[in-house]
């Protein structure tokens, strides 16, 4: 049906305001991509001095599995396959919903960029100091290997703030 609107000239901005679909919630899809030894793979940013799981917040008209696969790339320069959802997070004080996919390259060449400074694997024993906490549990969740995607809250910290003020 959406097809139909775009078919007749109708943009996505105009029916996503017409239609007031905003949702209250921001919709975020990070990717957990390991290693042939089972590390796992992390972006250093450089807007702050921490280690995070590749990923972002959806685009209007966008999937979660859709926007895992951009923002990966964008992240890393590597294609990647989705294989399941592992895990989903509310963030009830942000108004977060956050979606965490297994995630398989495909193709790489890697491709550092505004957004990340650095992209390495690590042993999810030992990643560095200054890994996002929220970022460590979610590994530590999809390293579990659960059949079924499981939902939970995320409390909230200060660890944004705290790097700030370094």
């Amino acid at each position: 049906m959406i097809e139909f609107f775009w078919e007749i000239g109708v943009s996505r901005e105009y029916l996503f305001s017409f239609w007031s679909m905003k949702t209250p919630f921001t919709l975020w899809a990070f990717g957990i991509i390991r290693d042939e030894q089972n590390r796992v793979l992390l972006c250093l940013r450089n807007d702050y001095d921490f280690w995070n799981l590749p990923g972002g917040w959806l685009e209007t008209w966008e999937s979660p599995r859709e926007a895992v696969i951009r923002e990966v790339k964008e992240e890393t320069g590597f294609d990647v396959e989705v294989i399941k959802l592992t895990w989903m997070y509310s963030k009830s004080y942000h108004d977060d919903l956050v979606f965490v996919f297994d995630c398989k390259i495909i193709w790489w060449e890697i491709t550092l960029n505004t957004e990340a400074r650095d992209i390495k694997y690590f042993w999810a024993d030992e990643l560095p100091v200054n890994t996002h906490p929220k970022h460590i549990e979610r590994i530590n969740d999809a390293l579990k290997n659960l059949n079924t995607p499981l939902m939970k809250n995320q409390i909230k910290d200060d660890f944004i703030q705290n790097i700030k003020k370094l």
